[in-house]
Order: C-alpha cells, then structure tokens, then sequence
C-alpha cells in the first residue's frame, strides 16, 4: 500500500483543492468547481475547457465568490446546479449573482445568471467568459453569429492573434469530432474573443462587454444584469457507438522517440538588486548549479542606483559563464542620455556584462484594445542609444514583461543580436489544472515569435509561477496567506515539487523553438531555487526546483531528441545529453495522481534497463540510456 503524500510536499501548502463534482447528462460529462464548469466533454472529447461567470476588479484581479444557497441533483439522464454568488467589493459594496445550471440528455446545457447590487458596483468586467480548448482546435473551421445576424465562416487562429480575432458574437459552432458540432450561444449583451494563448493560457476565450467600452465601469445598484449561455451538441453520426471512457482507467502513458532533434538551449537566472546580497550569500549553490548565463535586472524607476552594479560586479566575478543586464530605461529624459549615465554607473563599478537587453519602462505595462498606446521614444531611437552607450555589446529586445506585449508592439528586430519575452501562468486563473495546462500554449507562442522573427536568436524569461510585474494593472497582488490568487507575486507551489514538474514540463515544451536561452527562476527570493530564512523549504533550503534547473544546466548545449507521449496531458519527456556525456531520458509527470509509464520503440543505440516505470505525483525522473 502507497503512502500518503505530504501535499506540502507537492505544493508547498497543506491547504489543498476541493476536486470537482463529475455531473453527466447521457454523453455529455462536465466537472462543476467553484461554481463554475469545467472540462466539458461529449464521448470523452473535450467540448469547451470552461464557462464560468465572472466578476474583475479594477486592476482585472479576479474576485473569488462566496457561494451560498448550493443544490446539485445528479439524475440518471440529467442535471441541474443552483446557487447564489456574493462578491465584496471596496468601499463596503456588494454584488449577488443567482445562477442556475441545468442540462439533459440530448438537450442543450443552459447557464443563466442574474447579477444585482444594492449599492452599485465597480468592475472592469462582469459576465459569462467562455473557453475553447488550443489543441486540435488552433487552425479549424469554425462559424460565428454575429449579433446584427451576419453569419462568418472562418477558422480559429493558428499562429496567436495580438487582437481579438472575433467581435460582436452571438454564437459560435466548431467540430468536436467528425459529424459532431458544438454550437455555443450567448444572450444578455454582446460578446468577443481573444486569443488567450497571448497570455500563455490554453484557450480561446470568449468574455462579455467589448473591451473598447470604457473601465472600471458601474452596475447601477439594484437595476438586474441578466445573462445566459446555451451550449447544444449536435451529433449526426450514423451509427452511435457507446460512450467513450473519460478516464484512462489505469492505461500506462507510452513514450516513444520523435523525429526533432536541436540543442538544449543555455539556462540563466535572473538577479535583481534587492536579492543581490542574498546571491553572494548562497555562492555554493551557484557555482553547484552551474548556469550559463546570468541575468541582472535594473530599473531606475524602482529605485535602482549605481550601489546596485557594485553588488552585480562582484557575482559576476564568481561566474563562469556570461551576463545580461535588462535595463527598464525610464524615458524621462532622451534615450541617450539615459543610457550614457548607466553605462557611467557600469564602469565606475566595473561590471561588464556581455550583452544588454534595453526596453522602455511603459513598454511592460499592456495596452488593451481601444486604448490609447503611451508615450515612448521610437524603439528604433531606444535601440541606437544603446549601441552608442554599450559598443561592442550585445543588443536585445523585445518585452520585459510576457508575449502578449510582443506580439501587440513589435519590435523592428534589425538592430537586435536576439529578441526575447516572459510568460506567466497565473494570469486569469490560479487553480493547479489551469497553471499546468498552460504548457500546452507554449509551442504555439514559440511558433508565433519565429513566424514574426524567423531565425533571430530568441531568448525566453524569467518565467516563474510567481508573477513579477502586473502588465495589466497597478500591481502584483500580495499573497500573505499562501493562497492559489492569479497576479500573485508569491505562489505556495514554488516551494513544493509542482514548480519542479512545470519547469521540465516548460522546458520540454520549448525545446523546438531552438532558444538561445531559457531563465526559469531566481537563486534566491521568491523566484528563486533557494527558500530564504524564515521560508518554509526542505532541508538545505533548496526547493525541489532547485534539482531541474540545476539537470537543465547540466545539459545546457548538448544535443536534444523529441519524445512523443500518448497523453502529453499527463507526462511529458525528452532526451538530452550534456555535451560531454550519455543521453539521458527526462520524464514529468504534470498531474497530482500516479502515472505509469510505457517506454516504447527507441533508436537501437538506445537500450533502457526497463521497459516500465511508475511516476508520482509532480515528479521527475531521469533514465540513462546505454549504447
């Protein structure tokens, strides 16, 4: 018998999640969770990913409801959910959505809802949002209803659209399977989607109110929003066969080699001036780990000086491999002049790092649809002054925040020796299922920088669980109780083994992009492989991601081979050997539950010990592979 494991252990909390209610109606499967739908299928195909009812805060932080009043009845054909929503707002406001949920064998799944405040209430959005899942869906057919009745058939975005590819929708209907549609309508107000996938979520998502329409706006108190979705499936198979298992039921995840094959890209860390101190402090574990590259962040905005190149001398003195700084360049005065006083700083402290990536600082906060794009020198201008202030020195840019900047303000790549950007996976949501499925957007965001850079180096990070700036409002969101909050700037699960098994997932899913190099992580603070002080961590005070960053390292520019998994929902893997040495099969289980592993046909110079392996939840394994 299996021991239980510590859910420390896994994600760095004891506080685990509720699991989903399974409700069916016939063929049609949904999990109900936190009042909301999620992983809604038909045979066991994934249909949409979720339909949730939303309300976003000012600084499109998302409020977590306090659900009262909750029915479910699970029939033998049929089901139906009831309950009330109460959201607290600032300055003692209050809004109440009721909502009933009800689907039946054969029929469509209706979810109304009906908001009403008695004070009136501020929100930049307050509705029904919709997902479409990526995978099998990116590229295909799909027809839109528009609410003046204009009927469109176009084709889900395959390469990531930095606008919403879809307006003024009423309805929409794509193929779950061959002879099976979906047709979602919306009712109660006019609705768009974007595509998610800017922002690393494994979805298109299709929300209420057009984001041209002004925000924070006001739900008038006690005048009724009413809103409701209808999801019919329309099955026209000749001959229906019995319903598809959801589950595996218990089948190993088999792994077999693919046809891709590169090198693994140089690993960084990233340094900032208020963790410098701390870094010196944990030169062991630096020098154990090995990184190619370290990465210094300055930005004079926050307080950044010249005492903090001093600090950044001194590491970059105990390190081996090369150095980036990436300067948030106020702006305030001329590009030039700016950029001529932080080289000043450099060289009084004599750090000379071997390239520099340059931004505006204005450039890392968003710029939604409708709104107006801030003030900011050329890039072109930005980019002249650093050749002139760092010659001789590697250019960068491209955004210090996440793909969704990039892809909405491009930068002229002329003037750049590499270009390079940073995700997050807490945006919209925080639950261990979301965070862990925005591996499956990676590929298509790489994909997306080489259609609009080509074989321009391409760099990716820091890209933690943790996020460190808030494009999209006034700031991160403070996290004291060590909760599972989208925008946080802590996260529990960076101190458990589930950042181990997303990082590797991360890298895996990379791969293909050929990256110069990939920054998953800090060395110390709460982006870092090592826990401070007073943080709760294992002995040493190394964080379980502290081992994957430190086997990426170790495999830094040796060559890699793609894997193929059965269920890359569940396991992920590839081959890497460090330069020098034997190839090595990386495995991850990405899911809470155990997975058994198949190792399938590999090349005849690659001979396994065993053919069958057991994964634990979130864990990690490496196999040496022999001649």
């Amino acid at each position: 018998m299996t021991a239980a494991i510590d859910p420390f252990q896994l994600y760095g909390t004891r506080e685990t999640e509720v699991p989903p209610q399974r409700l069916t109606a016939g063929r049609l499967a949904v999990d109900f969770k936190d009042g909301s739908l999620r992983t809604i299928t038909y045979d066991g195909t994934e249909v949409l990913r979720a339909v949730s009812y939303l309300v976003r805060d000012r600084d499109w932080g998302t409020y977590a409801p306090r659900i009262s009043d909750l029915t479910i009845d699970q029939r033998d054909d049929a089901f139906s959910v009831g309950y009330l929503a109460h959201c607290a707002g600032p300055d003692d406001t209050d809004l109440e959505i009721r909502v009933q949920i009800s689907a039946e064998a054969g029929g469509a799944v209706v979810f109304e809802a009906e908001a009403l405040s008695k004070t009136g209430f501020e929100t930049n959005r307050c509705g029904f949002c919709i997902l479409h899942p990526i995978v099998g869906v990116a590229g295909t057919p799909v027809s839109v209803e528009h609410v003046d009745d204009r009927c469109e058939d176009t084709r889900f975005p395959d390469l990531i659209e930095p606008w919403q590819p879809f307006k003024d929708m009423r309805a929409i209907t794509h193929t779950v399977m061959p002879h099976v549609t979906a047709e979602c309508r919306m009712e109660g107000d006019t609705f768009e989607m974007e595509d998610q996938r800017n922002w690393s979520d494994a979805s298109y998502k299709t929300y209420v109110r057009p984001l041209a329409l002004p925000w924070p706006y006001q739900i008038p108190a006690n005048q009724a929003v009413r809103q409701r979705i209808v999801l019919k499936i329309a099955d026209k198979r000749e001959a229906l066969t019995a319903p598809a298992s959801v589950s595996s039921g218990g089948r190993a995840v088999t792994i077999t080699t693919g046809d891709k094959s590169g090198k693994m890209p140089s690993i960084g860390l990233i340094i900032t001036p208020e963790e410098a101190k701390a870094t010196l402090g944990a030169r062991d574990a630096l020098a154990e780990i090995g990184p190619q590259e370290l990465l210094f962040h300055f930005d004079p905005n926050a307080g950044h000086d010249t005492a903090a190149f001093k600090t950044f001398s001194a590491i970059a003195r105990l390190h081996a491999g090369t150095s980036t700084l990436e300067i948030a360049l106020p702006c305030r005065q001329s590009p030039l002049a700016e950029a001529q006083e932080i080289a000043a700083w450099m060289q009084a402290a004599g750090f000379k790092p071997d390239a520099i990536i340059i931004s505006a600082s204005v450039d890392r906060q968003s710029t939604p649809p409708g709104s107006q794009w801030p003030e900011c020198p050329p890039l072109e201008e930005i980019y002249a002054a650093a050749h002139a202030a760092f010659p001789g020195v590697r250019l960068g840019g491209g955004m210090l925040s996440y793909f969704t900047e990039l892809n909405r303000k491009r930068v002229p790549s002329g003037p750049l020796d590499f270009v390079t950007h940073c995700t997050n996976p807490i945006i919209h949501a925080a639950d261990d299922l979301s965070v862990m499925q925005t591996l499956e957007a990676l590929p298509f965001i790489t994909r997306s920088v080489r259609a609009i850079y080509g074989d321009k180096p391409y760099r990716i990070g820091p890209s933690t669980i943790p996020m460190r700036q808030n494009p999209y409002g006034s700031r991160t969101m403070d996290n004291p109780a060590g909760g599972r909050i989208p925008m946080a700037n802590t996260d529990p699960r960076h101190n458990g083994r589930f950042a181990e098994a997303f990082a590797l997932g991360y890298a895996a899913k990379v791969l293909d992009a050929g990256l110069e190099c990939l920054t998953l992580s800090a060395l110390t603070g709460p982006f870092g492989v090592m826990a401070g002080e007073n943080e709760p961590s294992p002995a040493g005070g190394r964080r379980p991601l502290f081992n994957t960053v430190a086997t990426l390292a170790r495999l830094a520019g040796g060559q890699r081979q793609e894997c193929v998994s059965s269920d890359p929902t569940a396991i992920l893997a590839f081959v890497a050997a460090p330069a020098d040495g034997v190839p090595q099969l990386l495995l991850v289980n990405i899911t809470a539950t155990p997975q058994q592993v198949e190792l399938g046909s590999f090349t005849p110079a690659e001979k396994l010990e065993s053919g069958s392996h057991a994964l634990a939840p979130f864990a990690v394994a490496s196999i040496t592979l022999k001649d």
